[in-house]
């Protein structure tokens, strides 16, 4: 059975980030929605291209009332390395998921092939969750390919603010 169903409360999250302060989803007032990102870690160069593309475009969230948090199951260490390696200045970094948190939110888990790899990551995963902390939107991938496009994304988001279009998939 899924944990994660479009309009049932999501998982709780409370996370460390890089810039020293715990988040917690269920403290989270953003106008719109908040978007929680999974990704795998340091390794992935997937993921790096990802989150420095999502990096550029977090002013346009913002403007649409998005808040926006990037986990993985990375060290603090491994963590503040991604910070200081990719360009994601503009965005916050959560880092040290369990694998008990990550199976609340339905993620895949795949254990290290490869000696840069840790030896046991989360495959990634994006949720948008309403201010109510209900699921809106959930995208789980079992590979590092085949994630949201954020200006699709954007262009959604517009669509659901306009149309009050209701969330999908919840049966």
């Amino acid at each position: 059975m899924k944990n994660t169903l479009p309009r049932q409360e999501a998982p709780g999250l409370i996370v460390n980030t890089t810039n020293g302060m715990q988040w917690k989803l269920r403290e989270q007032k953003p106008e719109n929605f908040i978007m929680v990102i999974f990704y795998r870690g340091l390794h992935c160069p997937v993921c790096k291209k990802y989150l420095e593309e999502l990096n550029t475009k977090i002013g346009k969230f913002r403007d649409k009332g998005v808040s926006i948090i990037c986990v993985s199951g990375d060290s603090k260490e491994r963590a503040e390395k991604t910070v200081q390696d990719w360009d994601v200045d503009d965005l916050t970094i959560g880092y040290d998921l369990v694998s008990e948190d990550a199976r609340k939110w339905d993620l895949y888990i795949s254990e290290g092939v490869k000696p840069e790899e840790p030896e046991v990551f989360f495959e990634p995963g994006l949720f948008l969750i309403k201010t109510d902390f209900t699921l809106y939107a959930a995208s789980i991938q079992s590979m590092p390919f085949a994630r949201p496009k954020f200006d699709e994304l954007l262009k959604a988001i517009d669509f659901v603010l306009e149309k009050d279009y209701p969330a999908r998939g919840e049966a």
